[in-house]
């Protein structure tokens, strides 16, 4: 048996630390958006007990370190599966690494939800949240998707009323960035970090009035993150009249967001004179999707 899902990225439309646990992570207020840039992940059951992974991306690991080898481990824990659970994982990558749009929490997701299928195991989304949050914190978020509310390391999700259709552009610049450093870099500003509007923004995206919630997109991690093209590429998205202009994640990423399609894709064509990476793309109303193709 064989299933192939869409992996969705992610941006986050607000991003702020909020404090630091007891065991060392920290808290975050964070809406987060899935839209149309994807990874397609395909599982298949195999003869033994091994995971297997593949990638077309050679950078990519395929072993235990990958994400999706450990959210199958947990999986397997879980659900106290201990024979024939051999699996064979293959992941066609488009989403870009260091970039923050979660596209190893996209994968992780996926493969959650195609274990479920194949192993019967008839979980619940919720569920699922709770297994893949062992992994990494973006991993809950992917598996419901759409527009939410994550919060705590970003494990507590709450949907928030789908954003109205509208495009996004991506560009991811040629520098990455590291989330631990970003962290570091975060702790060391300590009260000297600027929060985001974080009340505002939710009040607008809750009456549904997505143009002004989108005025108040920001992210604190650009406080401390240096991405070289980040100011000359949100000139052009703003010059193309995008309603915001921001890094997703721990960077490097930079996203737009338009109601108008037009100037989406004057903005990508402006963008792609100068940068390698650059994606035109949708919302999404949900982060895992079974595969059409």
């Amino acid at each position: 048996m064989k299933l192939t899902y869409n992996a969705y990225a992610k941006i986050n439309l607000i991003l702020d630390v909020t404090g630091v646990k007891q065991n060392g992570y920290h808290t975050l207020f964070t809406v987060m958006q899935s839209i149309g840039l994807k990874d397609v992940i395909s599982v298949e059951k195999t003869k033994g007990e091994k995971i297997t992974i593949s990638c077309t991306d050679e950078s990519v690991p395929t072993d235990s370190k990958n994400i999706v080898y450990k959210c199958a481990v947990k999986f397997f824990e879980h659900f106290r599966i201990e024979k024939n659970k051999g699996v064979h994982i293959h992941i066609e990558k488009n989403i870009p690494h260091e970039a923050g749009l979660g596209g190893g929490s996209a994968d992780g997701a996926a493969v959650l939800v195609a274990l479920n299928e194949i192993f019967n195991t008839n979980a619940s989304k919720r569920t699922l949240m709770f297994i893949g949050g062992k992994v990494g914190a973006d991993i809950p978020f992917c598996i419901v998707g759409g527009t939410a509310l994550c919060q705590d390391i970003g494990t507590v999700v709450a949907p928030l009323p789908d954003i109205d259709e509208c495009s996004i552009v991506v560009v991811k610049p040629e520098s990455g960035s590291s989330t631990v450093k970003a962290y570091d870099a975060i702790d060391e500003m300590g009260e000297r970090m600027k929060h985001t509007k974080n009340n505002e923004m939710l009040e607008l995206l809750l009456e549904e009035n997505f143009k002004e919630a989108l005025k108040y997109c920001d992210n604190v991690f650009e406080q401390v993150i240096e991405v070289p093209d980040r100011a000359d590429i949100k000139h052009i998205l703003r010059k193309n009249n995008s309603s915001a202009a921001c890094m997703s994640g721990s960077g490097s990423a930079i996203f737009g967001i338009f109601f108008s399609k037009e100037d989406a894709e004057n903005a990508k064509k402006e963008l792609e004179k100068k940068y390698s990476k650059v994606y035109l793309c949708d919302g999404k109303t949900s982060g895992v999707e079974k595969s059409q193709e």
